[in-house]
């Protein structure tokens, strides 16, 4: 009996086994899928020596290469299989489902993206901050529930990035971008009367897309709370300007690849994205009026105060 439960299993084996040189192919394959992001997270978190040619970060990845390469073909019948079952899940996913092979696609694109080109984070914000300046006035002229405000939203989501395929989940972050590129190619910077502080309500802006950076930051954050989003209006002592919650370190890698790869291609070309962490650990992109793109320079870094709308 012992016998013949060997014999079936060998022959089971024999079956599932994939014919030279098939199996070294889907190996070498699946290596440098994962080699390629595990060098990135090894080379960040090393000392960089600073070698010429970057030979580091080629000894790094030929050392990684070998190291998986070695452990997968020690695994080979049994990552054969798994890989066999993964496949059909991913098969059944593209057809029935919302998360199939183009969603695997452009989920790894993004994040060896992201990992490559390194965005640029600011200091953590702590919660230990000073009373925000006219919180009240300001809590009040971010009317987002106004009509006005939410049909201008509205039509700055069918006007930019209605045809992105692809970024079903990223959907309120595409809108969301859509409010910022509308209000930033509308905004013309004007002062307050000479010794007022005067602040306008977001639907007030919106009749000539006019005032200064307290008006922007409100009707920025009112338009992006009126489709859903989660804005917040950062206070520097001298500035206000609005920033948008994007979520985690996760949807950071799809907001840095969107922004440059799909949506603010010549905006953001050879530049950074900028965000804050907050103490909970999320990111939020800048949205300042000076940014030509989500998550654009910061005009002051020394933040003072923090006003969420959610």
């Amino acid at each position: 009996m012992i016998k013949l439960d060997a014999t079936t299993l060998k022959n089971l084996k024999a079956k599932l086994q994939i014919k030279k040189p098939w199996d070294s192919i889907i190996i070498f394959v699946l290596n440098i899928l994962i080699a390629i992001p595990l060098c990135i997270i090894v080379h960040q978190n090393l000392i960089d020596p600073e070698w010429p040619f970057h030979l580091d970060r080629i000894l790094i990845f030929i050392v990684i290469i070998v190291a998986i390469q070695f452990v997968l073909r020690l695994l080979k019948t049994v990552l054969i299989i798994c890989i066999f079952f993964y496949l059909i899940a991913l098969l059944y996913g593209s057809v029935f489902g919302n998360y199939g092979f183009n969603a695997v696609y452009e989920d790894y694109r993004s994040m060896v993206y992201t990992m490559a080109d390194d965005a640029n984070p600011q200091d953590i914000i702590i919660s230990k901050l000073l009373p925000f300046p006219n919180k009240s006035k300001i809590i009040a002229a971010v009317d987002y529930d106004n009509p006005l405000v939410r049909n201008f939203a509205l039509m700055a989501t069918t006007k930019y990035f209605r045809d992105i395929k692809g970024y079903h989940k990223q959907r309120l972050m595409i809108q969301c971008f859509a409010v910022f590129k509308e209000i930033k190619n509308r905004w013309n910077y004007v002062n307050d009367p000479k010794g007022r502080e005067y602040i306008a309500s977001a639907s007030e802006s919106l009749q000539h897309f006019s005032g200064d950076c307290d008006d922007h930051a409100i009707l920025m954050a009112a338009a992006i709370r009126a489709v859903g989003g989660t804005p917040r209006i950062i206070h520097t002592g001298g500035h206000l300007y609005p920033e948008m919650l994007v979520g985690t370190k996760a949807d950071l890698e799809t907001a840095n690849y969107l922004i440059k790869e799909v949506l603010f291609i010549q905006e953001s070309r050879g530049k950074e994205v900028h965000y804050h962490i907050d103490e909970r650990g999320q990111v939020w992109l800048n949205l300042d009026y000076t940014a030509t793109y989500p998550g654009g320079p910061f005009m002051s870094e020394e933040i003072l105060g923090a006003l969420t709308f959610n």
